[in-house]
């Protein structure tokens, strides 16, 4: 049957109102149509400016000044940084957070491995545990502090009754350097390292299961297999936990604030010998205690410099490790698994071959 030409549809058209703008037109979209999304967002940027950018800002300013914090504003220039140079109090509280830093970050990060390998093991009572290794991390520092100040109290501290009882000698761990440099590592470590596991327990889970079924089938021991397999697969997860770590031990301040600094003057903040001196907790000092805020945000900017160096240094160090021994080791394994991913396809192919075959048998 024919069909009329009037019967026939017709190129369906766009409404004058429905045409496409110019693209010149499209872009000049006004400002005024988007109040909505810039009315959603601008609390926040409202909060960043305020307690965000401007301390920032201001921190840079106050460096080059000498300010108590009610007197106008003196400049100074440099000479705040000159004299920080020359502090040898500032240089034996970067010492002091140094050796704190490396006495408490390498056993934390280790231990918390180990936690999180034997919570990846198949053990009952695991989120029991989960949740006991975690809970210290959100105790009051405050409260932490009162517990350990009594453990390790010189004349009455548990450590110390214990090794009396022991027929040992008393370890003077708040009146010694090094005892207080341990009793406040031991405090970080009991503190952050559940929180680490916690971290290293979702990478392993994060780790291909058949990467471990290869390299058992290949014959690699536990040990091969956590040291080959599991360790450079979690080297991403272990420099986030490094620099985090390299962050929070070089920012440390509530824990010898507490210990020493609750009551104490400018001179003895720190505990007997500034032993238990931080960055931090000397940049309180000139704040709070010499109200010399143009002195600490020089400091403040000083550990800035110290910890992106320390930061960039432990990056380096893994990343140039994980490039050497990451060609040697992790392939392996991978083209064990690619090999036992071929096999598997292989012995599905067969399957699939046999099947037909039989099917054909029977028919015929």
């Amino acid at each position: 049957m024919a069909i009329s030409e009037s019967a026939r549809p017709g190129t369906a058209t766009r409404p004058a109102s429905f045409a496409e703008a110019p693209d010149g037109e499209r872009r000049r979209r006004p400002l005024r149509s988007y109040w909505p999304q810039y009315v959603a967002v601008a609390p926040f940027y409202i909060l960043f400016l305020v307690f965000g950018l401007f301390p920032v800002v201001f921190s840079v300013v106050l460096s080059f000044t000498q300010w108590d914090g009610i007197s106008k504003l003196k400049f100074v220039g440099l000479a705040q940084y000159a004299f920080l140079v020359q502090d040898p109090r500032f240089w034996t509280s970067v010492a002091n957070t140094l050796i704190i830093w490396v006495i408490s970050t390498l056993p934390m990060l280790f231990l918390a491995l180990l936690m999180a390998f034997i919570l990846h093991q198949n053990i009952r009572g695991k989120g029991f545990y989960r949740v006991a290794f975690f809970i210290p991390n959100v105790t009051s520092l405050v409260a932490v502090a009162v517990v350990f100040s009594s453990v390790f109290s010189d004349s009455f501290g548990l450590i110390n009754n214990a090794l009396t009882a022991l027929g040992a000698a008393n370890i003077p761990w708040l009146s010694s350097d090094w005892g207080i440099k341990v009793t406040i590592a031991v405090m970080v470590i009991w503190r952050y390292t559940g929180y680490n596991a916690i971290i290293y327990l979702a990478g392993l889970q994060s780790v291909p299961t058949d990467l471990y079924e290869a390299a058992r089938v290949d014959g690699a021991s536990s040990t091969q297999i956590f040291f080959r397999i599991t360790i450079p697969l979690l080297r991403p997860v272990i420099l986030f936990t490094l620099i985090t770590s390299t962050i929070g031990g070089l920012s440390l301040f509530t824990e010898p604030q507490v210990l020493f600094g609750t009551g104490a003057s400018a001179s003895s903040a720190g505990g007997p010998g500034d032993a238990g001196l931080t960055i931090v907790l000397y940049q309180y000092v000139q704040a709070f205690f010499n109200f010399d805020f143009g002195y600490a945000s020089a400091i403040a900017w000083a550990l800035f410099v110290l910890s992106a160096v320390v930061a960039f240094i432990n990056f380096r160090l893994l990343r140039d490790r994980d490039d050497a021994m990451g060609d040697r080791k992790v392939p392996m394994f991978q083209r064990r698994r690619a090999a036992a991913r071929a096999r598997s396809r292989a012995a599905e192919s067969d399957a699939v071959s046999a099947s037909r075959q039989t099917r054909e048998e029977v028919r015929s």
